[in-house]
């Protein structure tokens, strides 16, 4: 029996992240084969970090001080059959009009029509949750049938409590209610190994038995915040109808 602890699952594939091509334009993406996994988010809420943080890779992403850097959908290959896709961020006021504009039909046919995309993890700033932006993406993402994962980043800017109570107020938000959530830190590691296994699933690699009653702290968070409420143990990712992106 396999007695890796479930905190230090690491898909390995990830560490072999490469960058490939930047696209501005439908035509531009790669051949729609394969599998691969888009990273979203707003401007400010550690997108860039978040990927670094994943791959292990310092500098994979620019990490910039200012917002709304990343004006392409930027892709990175892990072989030759599976990808990391870093989509532009949204809601920073000082991106050109007429580049927002631009992103809006490209991200509206990527997230209908690529068949190869298996997942999107959202990237939002845990004190500043669910913003308007991040409800229409998520909301629209679910319209399209596809699989949603929120990432509450900067979890250590709270204390574990506060952390939990965010967790717990989200959980209740009925947009949420099928959508995996989990706290994380891009900058102390919290809720790695769940990210890690979240995207093994999605890109098709068995994660590693763990240890019986094994369990990560974000984990743990998900179910404490969920205590009574006759939920789910597991972090969950489904999918669902809703409204459009705007």
């Amino acid at each position: 029996m396999d007695h890796t602890k479930a905190e230090d699952y690491r898909f390995a594939l990830l560490r072999q992240a490469e960058y490939s091509i930047s696209v501005t334009k439908t035509a531009q993406l790669p051949a729609d084969e394969g599998a691969e996994v888009a990273i979203a988010g707003r401007s400010n809420a550690g997108k860039s970090s978040v990927l670094n943080r994943l791959t292990e890779r310092r500098s994979l992403a620019r990490v910039s001080r200012t917002p709304g850097r990343t004006q392409a959908i930027n892709y990175f290959t892990l072989d030759a059959q599976r990808r990391l896709v870093d989509l532009p961020g949204y809601g920073y006021a000082k991106v050109p009009e007429a580049l927002r504009r631009s992103w809006g039909p490209l991200l509206e046919r990527y997230l209908r029509a690529r068949g190869s995309l298996r997942g999107l993890v959202i990237v939002m700033d845990i004190r500043h949750p669910l913003g308007p932006h991040d409800a229409d993406l998520i909301a629209f993402s679910r319209s399209c049938g596809r699989p949603v994962h929120v990432l509450l980043n900067k979890a250590d800017k709270l204390s574990r409590g506060a952390g939990l109570q965010v967790l717990a107020q989200l959980r209740r938000e009925t947009l949420l209610a099928e959508v995996g959530l989990q706290l994380f830190s891009a900058q102390t590691g919290l809720g790695l190994a769940d990210l890690h296994r979240q995207l093994a699933a999605w890109l098709g690699e068995k994660e590693t038995p763990t240890s019986a009653g094994a369990e990560s702290e974000s984990q743990i968070g998900e179910k404490d915040s969920r205590s009574g409420q006759g939920g789910r143990d597991q972090i969950e990712t489904a999918r669902g109808p809703s409204a459009g992106l705007e």
